[in-house]
């Protein structure tokens, strides 16, 4: 429908548009109209970053508290290039396997310290500190300035025990701790590992610094 000019009649007006009408009207179309492109462009971008948080979790590698590898702590002992010492690095049953071995000279505390880190059957952990001549300080310092809590004795050697599995995973790594000099070499054991996995590793080091 018409009016006598020729132009549409508006039905909501019941007559034409006047000029400022039409352009409001077109102004608020084109308003509309960003504002659903801004919504959809919202979307879109919000779903394009899900996926790459998505992609970034399923193929990146993430650190854990547990390093899952295998070093061949025997080899790396006989490389080693210390004279008149033995590292220790006695042979274990089957399920023990190491994660670390590295010998450092002169630290903080001013010892030559040979490390072994095990894994136990359970996948517990027990390391083993090897303090070549090594001071009170030293040994203090391994132990976190905690007081011994006894001693015990594993086949012919005492070893003095630093028990801290009370304390639940406060302790860490050292949980449970054991201590034994011999002659220049005094040895630190400590670890997450329970009492059968204590004793393998002390009777095979007590053992092989015996010989």
């Amino acid at each position: 429908m018409t009016d006598p000019n020729g132009r549409p009649i508006v039905a909501e007006l019941g007559r034409p548009e006047t000029a400022e009408e039409t352009w409001a009207r077109k102004d608020a179309a084109r308003t509309a109209r960003r504002q659903h492109q801004t919504a959809f462009n919202l979307v879109i971008a919000l779903i394009a970053s899900l996926g790459i948080v998505l992609f970034l979790v399923a193929v990146v590698v993430r650190p854990d508290t547990t390093v899952d590898r295998t070093v061949d702590y025997q080899q790396i002992a006989a490389k080693a290039n210390v004279d008149d010492v033995t590292l220790v690095a006695p042979p274990l049953p089957d399920g023990y396997s190491a994660n670390r071995a590295d010998f450092a000279s002169k630290t903080t505390d001013g010892v030559d310290v040979w490390t072994v880190g095990f894994v136990t059957p359970d996948k517990q952990y027990l390391g083993v500190q090897q303090g070549i001549d090594a001071n009170a300080s030293w040994v203090s310092n391994q132990l976190d300035q905690r007081p011994s809590t006894g001693d015990r004795t594993i086949g012919d050697t005492e070893w003095t025990v630093y028990d801290r599995r009370a304390e639940g995973t406060d302790a860490g790594n050292h949980a449970y701790s054991l201590v034994s000099t011999f002659g220049k070499n005094t040895i630190v054991l400590s670890g997450t590992a329970d009492d059968k996995a204590f004793r393998t590793v002390a009777t095979a080091v007590s053992r092989e610094l015996s010989e």
